[in-house]
């Protein structure tokens, strides 16, 4: 009995040795593949698990009786099919990169930044700082853990947001605190994500030593305006046609980290979080209509950064906020 007990301990332990070790997001990308469904999937160099994903997922849903009032505008009598702010407003559009839940303060820089050049005719180009805000913001939420769309927009036209780029850049008042990274891409510019996760950065109301061009307060930038943008795709894009892009919020599945090219759609996996992005334009791809979406998750990840998402897939349509600068 012993002997048998032993042979079948040491046929187990072999078995073990060489199994194949799970690789959740592998299965996952092989499967996305398999269906060919309108999108093609890729193992992501910005992320090592599904859990570094959730971690990014920082856009809580805004209670409805929280949200920003409602813009009532007149639907544009002529939308085109296609739409990218990149090729229509050239001069204007920026890429930024998040490494905590901090993806609702860029996502609303990014727009908002955008949206400076644009009212000004590209004639004040400006990047503002996604620390500031993220920091400050007592009113958005939880810093990196999390924070509301709404309350972004209403602290810039309240407050005011002062400049900020990446981590590694000069010549702004509050860069990222926290490097752009990637994950098993180490670089001087995307070293290796640290395991554990970020803290929010405390709140200064001070420029980075080195930046003379304006002290905190002069450095400021408000907005005139901030509100709610109608859930309808028409309501969106003459928003986007007229002032340029806009923040919005949706749901993550597992299967989004994996995006390469084509037009996403929720396919398989489970819910990871809440993300807010900017919309940039829309088309038609293969018979999908999309819209063409600014992340913050670095240039190696997505199409350079970006990705097409199903028209009202996700609840994309469902939190969608914009403002107007103040320029003078």
């Amino acid at each position: 009995m012993r002997t048998f007990a032993c042979l079948a301990l040491l046929a187990l332990l072999a078995t073990a040795a060489t199994a194949v070790p799970v690789d959740p997001i592998g299965d996952m990308v092989d499967h996305i593949n398999s269906l060919k469904t309108t999108w093609v999937a890729e193992r992501p160099t910005r992320f090592g698990s599904f859990d570094e994903v959730a971690r990014l997922c920082g856009a809580l849903e805004t209670p409805e009786d929280q949200r920003l009032p409602l813009k009532v505008a007149p639907i544009a009598e002529a939308i085109p099919d296609t739409f990218d702010s990149r090729t229509n407003w050239p001069a204007c559009p920026t890429i930024k990169e998040s490494a905590c839940g901090s993806c609702w303060a860029f996502g609303a820089v990014e727009s908002m930044s955008d949206r400076i050049c644009i009212a000004s005719n590209a004639t004040k180009i400006v990047r503002l700082s996604a620390s500031d805000l993220l920091s400050c913001c007592t009113s958005c939420g939880d810093g990196c853990d999390g924070g509301q769309l709404g309350p972004s927009w209403d602290y810039y036209k309240n407050k005011g947001i002062v400049t900020g780029y990446l981590y590694n850049t000069t010549g702004y008042c509050k860069p990222y605190d926290f490097p752009a990274c990637a994950h098993h891409e180490a670089s001087p510019d995307y070293p290796d994500c640290p395991s554990t996760d970020y803290s929010t950065p405390k709140c200064t109301k001070s420029c980075v030593a080195g930046y003379t061009a304006n002290t905190y307060t002069a450095d400021l930038h408000y907005g005139q305006s901030s509100y709610s943008v109608g859930r309808t795709d028409a309501a969106i894009q003459t928003e986007i046609l007229n002032h340029g892009p806009v923040e919005a919020a949706f749901t993550v599945y597992s299967d989004f980290p994996t995006y390469r090219s084509g037009v996403y759609k929720h396919t398989s996996g489970s819910v990871l979080g809440g993300h807010a992005i900017s919309i940039v334009g829309w088309g038609t791809e293969s018979g999908s209509p999309y819209w063409l979406v600014k992340n913050s998750w670095n240039p190696s990840w997505g199409d350079g950064g970006f990705f097409k998402i199903l028209r009202g897939d996700c609840g994309i349509n469902n939190d969608v906020v914009g403002g107007l600068p103040k320029l003078a």
